[in-house]
């Protein structure tokens, strides 16, 4: 079962195929986050658009992997901040859910691409080249766009759950320490695996 994932997951169609799948999911995130960035001030706009941002490092990954090349710092990024954006929008649809009592089609739409997010950047890890350093650097890079979200109000509006910000901020620093320490447990355990190469 491992060995056919592994041949799925690093045949040279499916990585094209997942590469524009990601490119065109990151486009569309960066369309939907649009109405915030217009009235963003230019010091935050990097730090805005979260989710994309996370599937826009993946799509770098699938672009220089699909040459035989690795961006650990990239792919560093990549894996935590996919894990944590994707369970982030899930936790904060279902929260809304609860809040409204349904969910417009585009929420669930977030809730299925946000899972398969999280999920890709977690099958990826026996393919990552990161060690420790990439991991401390996309480590900041995660804890410093949660103060930017949190304490400068940068965050992704959800009408229905806004008074509940502080909750949600201390929810997602923590969110933030467990994918940094899921990222180092991931690369610990490839270390001990060689990275298939491509079909």
């Amino acid at each position: 079962m491992k060995q056919m994932i592994s041949y799925f997951l690093t045949h040279r169609l499916f990585l094209i195929l997942l590469f524009f799948i990601n490119l065109g999911g990151t486009l569309y995130g960066y369309i939907w986050y649009e109405p915030q960035l217009a009235v963003t001030d230019p010091i935050f706009l990097i730090f805005v658009p979260d989710s994309p941002t996370a599937s826009l490092f993946f799509t770098i990954f699938l672009g220089f992997y699909l040459f035989g090349r690795n961006v650990p710092y990239i792919e560093a990024l990549a894996l935590i901040t996919l894990l944590k954006y994707g369970v982030w929008a899930v936790v904060m649809n279902a929260l809304t859910f609860m809040e409204y009592g349904s969910l417009p089609w585009t929420g669930y739409m977030l809730i299925f691409s946000h899972s398969a997010m999280a999920v890709q950047g977690v099958l990826y890890a026996p393919y990552y080249a990161i060690r420790i350093r990439h991991i401390l650097f996309a480590a900041v890079w995660t804890l410093h766009n949660d103060i930017i979200d949190y304490v400068f109000e940068q965050m992704p509006v959800y009408p229905a759950i806004m008074e509940y910000m502080k909750e949600i901020g201390y929810f997602t620093f923590w969110l933030s320490l467990v994918c940094i320490a899921a990222a180092y447990y991931l690369m610990k355990k490839s270390e001990r695996l060689n990275r298939p190469r491509l079909s």
